[in-house]
């Protein structure tokens, strides 16, 4: 089933027209690497973006319904989890790196929500971004920059909450939950493959969005401005680094996989430390 094909017509894992097994580039869709190597056929089912959206949607779903039963007072449930579940759950910020030293909730702070709206929005922009991004970069390249976007978002607005100079808007957070870091991370990699291929429609659009996201930031309470541009940054770095004129690796799979898997482990190890609080 999953045998690798090195010669001949594939199917573009994105639109199914046929491609020869090498091509850079699907001649109908435009998809990077459509052929992936010669497993396309195979991965094809999983969808452009390798069943990336379906993890993510299901994991934040997931996570959220649980830091809502693990919040309920008494019997009752509401739509917002407590700060105390989300920290435990995998919540970033000053208070859980700094003063409890957990580290690695640069990486889970993105699958966790602090209401109905807020994951709504970030859900249907994950859905509306990745599978876009999958296409210019691939999929293993666009994994790759969700997931050091996070990082980066989450890191500086720790770091800006230290800062000796306040930034108006820029003050970072005690406590940061969300997907908008890492999806503002597309919105910089939309930006930079539109400037570095002279897509002036493409990089207009990820910039406009992003300011339009920037602006609802200044103007709504209680949002993370410093996760915004953090990941807008490191979207628009390892973009860099990673050349979207250049054709996706196999390695650039291997270390998308990589980046699930040690999401997936320091997702596991916040979780483990909220169960005994389930009574």
């Amino acid at each position: 089933m999953f045998k690798r094909k090195t010669e001949g017509s594939v199917i573009c894992s994105s639109c199914g027209v046929l491609v020869g097994v090498n091509d850079g580039d699907c001649y109908n869709c435009g998809r990077r690497n459509p052929g992936l190597w010669g497993f396309g056929p195979a991965l094809r089912s999983l969808g452009n973006d390798l069943g990336f959206v379906p993890i993510v949607t299901g994991g934040t779903i997931i996570l959220y319904l649980l830091s809502l039963v693990l919040s309920r007072d008494g019997i009752q449930v509401g739509l917002s989890p407590s700060t105390q579940m989300l920290i435990l759950l995998g919540a970033s910020g000053a208070f859980p790196v700094v003063a409890l030293g957990r580290w690695w909730t640069f990486l889970t702070a993105g699958w966790l929500h602090a209401g109905v709206l807020h994951i709504f929005f970030n859900v249907l922009w994950i859905r509306q971004l990745a599978p876009e991004i999958a296409n210019l970069y691939g999929a293993g390249r666009m994994i790759i920059i969700y997931t050091v976007s996070g990082i980066t978002g989450f890191a500086l607005s720790t770091a800006m909450f230290f800062s000796p100079l306040p930034i108006p808007f820029f003050g970072g957070a005690n406590v940061t939950v969300g997907a908008s870091a890492p999806v503002f991370g597309l919105l910089g990699a939309l930006v930079h493959y539109g400037r570095r291929t002279g897509s002036s429609h493409v990089g207009q659009a990820g910039l406009q969005y992003a300011l339009i996201m920037g602006v609802m930031g200044l103007i709504m309470p209680g949002i993370d401005n410093s996760a915004h541009l953090g990941g807008f940054a490191g979207g628009y770095l390892v973009s860099l680094i990673l050349d979207p004129l250049k054709p996706e690796r196999v390695d650039h799979l291997a270390v998308a996989v990589g980046c699930l898997l040690v999401t997936f482990v320091a997702i596991v190890a916040s979780v483990i430390t909220a169960l005994p609080y389930f009574q």
